[in-house]
């Protein structure tokens, strides 16, 4: 095993884990969003640059296959059309989802601010990092700590995550990018807001 691939794993553990920590305990900027574009993308961005001296697209930071990226998005979205319209109109959902199309900058963009580091952190830093030495393991270990930050949100999307975000860990090493992980999220996160707020009138 190699040595510097054990310091890089767990240097990048040690960082996902702190920069979760912080956003959970911390407001940095006004809108949470930026938090997160700070700890989850700007940090890793810093610690793969300054400390692992690797280019970010190492870590997903790329287009990759973009021909497996959109048909993966496409059928990913297709399958979740299927199941959004009746679980963002649930109780939970509806409670949690519906303030934020009430966003003081446009919801779609605080969404896309709030899960493009956020995917970066989980699908790109983290992914990429274990996956040298703990090979296809690395798809479902990035989902735990991904599941545990879904902790707050309705039950039944958190307990869904182990299973959703190890989908999203495939394809991110599918494609090698994050950026389709980061799509299919920011749709599915739109479309439930946009269905929860409309049931909750």
């Amino acid at each position: 095993m190699n040595n510097r691939l054990d310091w890089k794993i767990t240097t990048a553990v040690i960082v996902s884990t702190l920069t979760m920590v912080v956003d959970h305990y911390h407001c940095i900027f006004a809108y949470k969003a930026c938090d997160r574009m700070l700890l989850y993308l700007g940090v890793p961005l810093l610690v793969i640059l300054l400390v692992f001296r690797e280019s970010p697209a190492r870590y997903g930071l790329r287009l990759g296959d973009w021909k497996a990226g959109l048909v993966l998005t496409a059928v990913s979205c297709g399958g979740m059309a299927l199941v959004i319209p009746f679980v963002a109109r649930t109780g939970a959902f509806r409670n949690y989802y519906a303030p934020q199309i009430n966003s003081a900058i446009p919801w779609p963009l605080d969404i896309a601010l709030d899960l493009f580091g956020w995917e970066f952190l989980f699908r790109g830093f983290l992914l990429f990092a274990l996956y040298p030495v703990c090979g296809p393991y690395a798809i479902l270990l990035q989902a735990v700590p991904f599941t545990i930050a879904h902790f707050g949100k309705p039950e039944l999307e958190t307990l869904s995550c182990i299973f959703g975000g190890s989908a999203f860990g495939y394809i991110a090493w599918r494609t090698r990018s994050f950026f389709y992980p980061f799509l299919i999220h920011w749709l599915l996160a739109t479309a439930t807001v946009l269905l929860a707020s409309s049931a909750a009138g």
